[in-house]
């Protein structure tokens, strides 16, 4: 399996009178404005490592289109469930069954172990619903293991990780030992100064990064949720 690597940038700018200016709480405007681009590309390439760089989630490139990664979710296709089809146990409500359901058929299936389930803010609460007690303490509806929300089955401890960036209705089971996001030698995110033509100083925010999943029966999707 292949992907492209696709790049994220973000103009800074800065004007001289901001430069000059001594702003309480704020030793360099220019150093901020960097900083604040930055969480924007990063929330940006959590979005694209899940859903992919293009409208289709089909990766492409080429001198006339620019490169775009494959994410996550088009990657799979060996354990994609949805709910109250096929095999899967009976309703729409993400709930306990329909979790070990899929761990067992992703466990069957491939020599991965999940250890990591995304999900979008509506699931996380029905997670809550459900979560069982391991070592650690418990808050509320949430089970923590080392300040960290997970869910312990027959297959193992899995994390559960919340994004706004997965559709509401799916949930994401996922062996961490074989995702990675991946910069281009040399390609991290990085400043790069650019000649200005006026009264300011800019410069562009650039990353290059790819999707590496190893294994794609190692890991799983619940679609057709409820979501309300």
């Amino acid at each position: 399996m292949s992907n492209y690597t696709q790049i994220f940038t973000a103009a800074v700018e800065v004007s001289g009178s901001d430069l000059a200016a001594s702003q309480l709480g704020l030793a360099d405007e220019m150093d901020y404005q960097k900083q604040e681009r930055l969480r924007e590309l990063l929330r940006d390439l959590e979005n694209t490592v899940i859903n992919g760089g293009a409208p289709s989630a089909t990766p492409q490139g080429s001198s006339t289109v620019r490169r775009t990664m494959k994410g996550i979710l088009a990657h799979l296709s060996t354990n994609v469930f949805t709910a109250d089809t096929g095999g899967m146990p009976a309703g729409t409500t993400l709930d306990e069954d329909k979790i070990n359901y899929v761990l067992r058929k992703i466990w069957e299936n491939s020599n991965g172990s999940v250890d990591t389930i995304v999900v979008g803010g509506f699931q996380k609460r029905k997670i809550n619903g459900f979560l069982s007690a391991v070592r650690g303490y418990t808050s509320g509806e949430t089970t923590y293991r080392d300040g960290v929300s997970a869910y312990e089955s027959d297959f193992g401890l899995c994390r559960i990780v919340t994004t706004r960036w997965i559709p509401a209705d799916a949930v994401l089971l996922l062996d961490s030992s074989r995702v990675g996001v991946l910069p281009m030698a040399g390609r991290s995110f990085h400043f790069k100064p650019l000649a200005s033509s006026g009264d300011y100083e800019c410069g562009e925010l650039i990353g290059e990064y790819t999707l590496e999943l190893k294994n794609e029966a190692a890991h799983g999707l619940i679609r057709g949720l409820a979501t309300s």
